[in-house]
């Protein structure tokens, strides 16, 4: 059931948004001030948030401002004013949408759902995006983002270059990748370094990860072609 925070001193609206965002199904947190407000939204964050722009103690500009500075919480301001500069100035704040009073009670349902469907699709799309540099091989977990390495839970240090040949290994378990092809994954075009350098990453990598388990031998080489990450 997803979460939304609303804002706003006028109390009859507060009170007319409420029902009509409950009967939807959605779970409703209101406050009257943004003072107040940005303390509960820390507290208890939302998926969403509705903020007035005229409001007491601080207003919806100042609000948005202070929660983009460590949120993307999806916002849609909502307020008296027809003023266009205004508008522009909350969009270019980074606010969601903008709705004007007086409002249809349909047009705040429909903004709210695709708003939020909208923030649903980043969050999956971050998801999948955090989730495809993450490379798991039985008792192997790569996160090349964090640049981190794991075998069987014990931490692994590797060098960029290393990292990078390891990982182009285990993208794919089984198939050989021959000298040539590791260097292309680990070094630059500009650099030219020989059969033997990857040979020397080989035997280091082989070696770190001996250090934490004895019984490695995932790295394979097969004489005149390369190397590859067993199955």
């Amino acid at each position: 059931m997803p979460k939304i925070t609303l804002v706003d001193d006028d109390k009859n609206i507060i009170t007319s948004l409420r029902m009509l965002l409950e009967a939807e199904g959605y779970e409703i947190n209101t406050f009257n001030d943004g003072v107040a407000a940005l303390e509960g939204l820390n507290k208890n964050p939302p998926d969403m948030a509705i903020f007035d722009i005229k409001m007491p103690r601080m207003d919806g500009m100042e609000l948005l401002r202070r929660v983009r500075q460590t949120s993307e919480l999806p916002v849609i301001f909502l307020t008296s004013k027809d003023d266009e500069i205004d508008e522009l100035f909350g969009l270019k704040m980074g606010a969601d949408d903008y709705i004007a009073k007086p409002f249809s009670p349909r047009l705040v349902v429909e903004r709210v759902k695709t708003i939020l469907r909208r923030a649903q699709a980043r969050a999956t799309e971050v998801t999948e995006e955090s989730a495809s540099k993450v490379v798991e091989r039985g008792k192997l977990k790569m996160d090349s983002e964090r640049h981190t390495c794991y075998w069987d839970g014990k931490n692994v240090t590797l060098t960029v270059t290393e990292f990078l040949i390891l990982e182009a290994l285990a993208a794919r378990p089984g198939v050989v990748k021959s000298r040539d092809a590791l260097m292309d994954a680990a070094y630059d075009d500009q650099v030219y370094v020989d059969d033997r350098t990857i040979d020397s990453h080989i035997k280091r990598l082989r070696k770190k990860f001996k250090q934490v388990d004895k019984e490695f031998d995932v790295i394979e080489t097969l004489y005149g072609v390369g190397y590859r990450f067993k199955e």
